[in-house]
């Protein structure tokens, strides 16, 4: 018995000039960086897990090249210590080039600072856990993070520095 299968490309969403638009151009390792000053970490079965404190930053700049193009830096730290002594460091700056249109000024920082970096997290994620694993450590992987609670979070610690700064109201 034969079938006839033919594939149909997906139609792309209707693009008009005020449609909002957000495309991956591309994405890079811009600097990788692995320490581990012990050298050959202990393999013993009582041996602790080492203590892992993450952390990640974004950052975002417009390129001046191309209009609506903008870089997004996904930024991860970590540094694992055994009681006081460092196990290994792991500093990553992935990074992604991104296409974004139509979308209202107001929503542009939370594209940028959200759903930018919630593309680039996997890919960095598994840099680093490969890092990590051929330094001679066990597997490690970052939890997944909620980039929107990070951007509210940096949103509600901007707001009094904004409101100290603008100017006085008129007088009603």
């Amino acid at each position: 018995m034969t079938e006839n299968l033919t594939a149909t490309p997906p139609t792309p969403p209707p693009t008009g000039d005020g449609a909002p638009r957000l495309r991956v151009i591309g994405q890079y390792v811009r600097d990788l960086s692995f320490e581990n000053p012990r050298g050959i970490p202990p393999q013993g079965e009582g041996e602790p897990r080492p203590q892992v404190d993450v952390s990640v930053n974004v950052e975002t700049r417009r390129a001046n090249d191309v209009p609506n193009r903008y870089e997004v830096a996904l930024k991860i730290n970590a540094a694992a210590k055994r009681g006081t002594e460092t196990a290994f460091l792991v500093e990553l700056d992935y990074r992604g080039l991104f296409e974004i249109a139509g979308f209202p000024n107001n929503l542009l920082g939370q594209v940028l600072l959200v759903e930018c970096p919630r593309l680039l997290f996997p890919f960095a994620r598994n840099i680093a856990a490969d890092a990590v694993q051929d330094g001679g450590f066990p597997p490690f992987l970052i939890d997944p993070i909620d980039f929107l609670a990070l951007y509210r979070a940096r949103v509600a610690q901007e707001a009094p520095k904004a409101q100290e700064t603008a100017p006085p109201s008129p007088p009603a």
